[in-house]
């Protein structure tokens, strides 16, 4: 049974920069630039980390690739605990296929290092009107289309074949919660992963990508109440939120764990009695995003997290500490 310390907490490589469109592979310097920013990680205080691959495109590495990467972790003295795969959804018109390919291979490279939970979503790229907004939530992006059956069963299939790979290697796959996507709300989210049908396939509830949408939203507690009993992993970002209803005007800016709308002691509590016992991943948009997680880490494992034996609640799917299974 996890604690506060030593539970996983995991920080995002989300803030350390974009992937170069050319360094996927070993080169001297990617290499080098791999490991100066893993130490920077490890220098704020880390020993866990997601390795996200906005940063590097893990799926495209060779061989000579992961192992270069493994040395690097192993310098920085950090341990890969889980791998966030984003922004290749496996049923986008034009590449879904490249991207279903992608991902398979990316879960054998998680295989390789040593990670336990690979997660994915459903969103898309920004565009370009996101891009340059100063924050991208605030600018339309693509909609999945919630009523067509053929796309939803062509998530359900694709993500199917993913978890069945990942069980085979011995991962859990983790669906991460995202705005408007069949991800995109708590119901449609359990839908989705109930349709899937495996015990290696539970959700990732980043509540943080929901609540922080310029338009009426769900009720956090609500969300964290219905998906927590499927969750396998967990990022977790908080939102300062204000809203005139009567205006129709709403405003989100992203601030650390403990100020914002979601009150993360009572989440986690939720958590803790539906059977959590995940990696938690922590993330940030803006400013130094890398010590805004370290202090989010510190808040966790210092003020919120059980210090002493509590009562594990059973969650629906696999966790990577023992918790029970669906059935």
């Amino acid at each position: 049974m996890l604690s506060a310390t030593d539970w996983p907490i995991a920080a995002a490589m989300l803030s350390l920069g974009d992937a170069h469109p050319n360094a996927a592979g070993a080169s001297e310097s990617s290499v080098a630039r791999w490991l100066a920013d893993l130490n920077e990680v490890g220098d704020a205080g880390f020993t866990d980390v997601d390795l996200t691959d906005s940063w590097v495109r893990y799926g495209d590495l060779g061989r000579e690739g992961v192992a270069a990467l493994r040395q690097c972790l192993g310098s920085a003295g950090l341990r890969a605990v889980s791998l966030s795969a984003i922004r290749r959804s496996v049923i986008d018109e034009e590449h879904g296929d490249e991207y279903l390919a992608y991902a398979h291979r990316t879960i054998e490279v998680a295989a390789e290092l040593g990670v336990s939970v690979v997660s994915f979503g459903l969103h898309r790229a920004l565009t370009p009107a996101q891009r340059e907004a100063l924050w991208f939530w605030t600018v339309e992006g693509h909609r999945d289309p919630l009523l067509d059956e053929d796309a939803w069963r062509l998530a359900v299939t694709r993500f199917r074949e993913l978890g069945r790979h990942a069980g085979e290697v011995g991962l859990l796959l983790s669906l991460e919660l995202y705005e408007h996507t069949f991800l995109g709300t708590a119901g449609s989210a359990l839908s989705l992963v109930e349709d899937i049908g495996l015990d290696v396939v539970g959700l990732n509830p980043d509540i943080g990508n929901l609540i922080r949408l310029h338009e009426p939203v769900e009720d956090w507690r609500a969300i964290a109440e219905a998906t927590m009993p499927y969750a396998n992993f967990w990022h977790v970002k908080n939102y300062t939120r204000d809203e005139d209803t009567a205006a129709g005007l709403y405003s989100t800016v992203p601030t650390s764990l403990e100020l914002g709308l979601i009150d993360y002691r009572s989440a986690v509590k939720i958590a803790l009695r539906s059977g959590f016992q995940g990696v938690i991943c922590v993330e940030h948009y803006g400013g130094d995003g890398l010590s805004v997680s370290a202090t989010n880490r510190d808040y966790l494992r210092e003020r919120v997290l059980p210090r002493r034996e509590y009562a594990l609640g059973r969650s629906r799917v696999r966790q990577s500490h023992g918790a029970e299974v669906r059935s």
